[in-house]
């Protein structure tokens, strides 16, 4: 039950954070988009299967960096107090969350240093998805999600801090995929209606909102952590 609930969290999570994922994400959606066939782009719908396996390659990517989170976490756990090591590691990931919340709200920047620190990978990482592009397939598109997957991000980042908790890969990854599930609504929107969704997502009050949602994820999961 406590880890279905942390499956519904992380998913919604994902959701609530698409402002940051549109920021993130809306330049390489577009040059997905805009580098398409003429003919598909004026028809949507026609889209949709490059889109989805873009996102479907970004979510594997996700998996695989939870299950690598899950299974260090496991092993950490396996060798330390068991209870204790999984309290401070629960109450590291809150407060990376409530920290998120700040930064989507726009209130606080720090975790863009975090960021920075993932660029070091990165820089060997985007070279290799710019190959992919123009994406003429869906399998194209696939693959340019999977490396795109590891682009630098706080959003994802502070899920994924949280599956070192999880307790295993298989669990880790599980948490990263509900995460991912609930970044897509998002992206599969913005593949279509860039433009409008863009212009809303920049508004400030969506990314207050969400900020505020996301910081109270988090204190539910330290009162989670100090009740159990």
């Amino acid at each position: 039950m406590l880890m279905d609930v942390s499956l519904l969290s992380a998913m919604l999570i994902g959701f609530f954070g698409g402002v940051h994922c549109v920021g993130m994400c809306g330049g390489i959606v577009g040059a997905l988009t805009f580098g398409l066939p003429e003919t598909l782009r004026q028809r949507p719908l026609s889209a949709w299967p490059f889109h989805l396996a873009y996102n479907l390659g970004r979510i594997a990517s996700y998996a695989v960096a939870g299950a690598l989170a899950g299974g260090v976490g496991g092993l950490v756990l396996h060798f330390t107090e068991l209870h204790q090591a999984q309290q401070i590691l629960q109450i590291i990931a809150a407060l990376f969350m409530f920290a998120l919340g700040l930064y989507l709200g726009g209130w606080w920047s720090g975790l863009v240093r975090i960021e920075q620190l993932g660029q070091l990978l990165w820089r060997r990482m985007e070279p290799i998805g710019r190959r992919f592009l123009p994406v003429a397939t869906p399998t194209q598109a696939f693959a340019l999600g999977l490396v795109w997957g590891w682009l630098p991000c706080g959003l994802v980042y502070s899920v994924l801090i949280w599956s070192l908790t999880a307790g295993s890969a298989l669990e880790g990854a599980q948490l990263m995929l509900s995460f991912g599930i609930g970044t897509l609504p998002n992206l599969l929107l913005m593949g279509v209606l860039a433009a409008k969704l863009g212009q809303f997502m920049h508004q400030p009050w969506p990314r207050r909102v969400a900020g505020g949602l996301v910081m109270l994820f988090a204190m539910v999961l330290l009162a989670r952590v100090f009740s159990g």
